[in-house]
């Protein structure tokens, strides 16, 4: 049939190019607000040495005119406690601590006078808080110390996120 061309038909779909969906996955997760370029990363749970760290972070973060990325980082079981498993394999615990805390963080005044985002990861604590830092472009990541015998079993987030860490880190006792 030379010449002669067969029209498509209207009801065939386009083929996803999964190059360019990964590619366009990796820009809008690159992509941030201005406001928080360059801010201050801080892991927050809830607990005294987090809360502790957030109040540095607010006054480092207000210091410097930049913007609060407070991190809550979801809680991951190896499946080995379940089912006696060999590989390390990891479930997402559900975590609804997320949005307990960002309600309370709403309604916080000492939060009022920057701008500030709650950003929830599931995974290591270490890897994910340098990660958020990564993204942002993060001046820093401020942490509060770990306490009691989990920290002295597992080694602390702190000084585990301090060794590795691409920036600078901040430790509040």
């Amino acid at each position: 049939m030379a010449g002669h061309e067969l029209p498509e038909p209207a009801d065939r779909k386009q083929v996803a190019d999964p190059l360019s969906d990964l590619q366009a996955a990796e820009e809008t997760r690159h992509s941030c607000d201005p406001a928080f370029r360059h801010g201050v990363v801080v892991g927050f749970d809830g607990s005294n040495s987090s809360e502790r760290a957030l109040a540095y972070a607010i006054g480092m973060a207000r210091r410097s005119g930049s913007g609060l990325i407070i991190v809550h980082v979801a809680n991951r079981l190896p499946t080995t406690v379940w089912a006696g498993c060999e590989p390390p394999v990891f479930v997402d615990v559900p975590d609804h601590r997320t949005e307990v805390l960002g309600l309370e963080l709403a309604c916080a005044d000492y939060l009022s006078e920057i701008p500030w985002i709650l950003v929830e990861r599931g995974g290591d604590i270490c890897h994910e808080l340098e990660e958020v830092g990564r993204e942002y472009s993060a001046d820093a990541i401020v942490v509060g110390s770990t306490h009691g015998i989990v920290g002295r079993l597992f080694g602390s987030i702190a000084g585990r996120l301090a060794k590795r860490a691409q920036r600078p880190v901040i430790v509040i006792p």
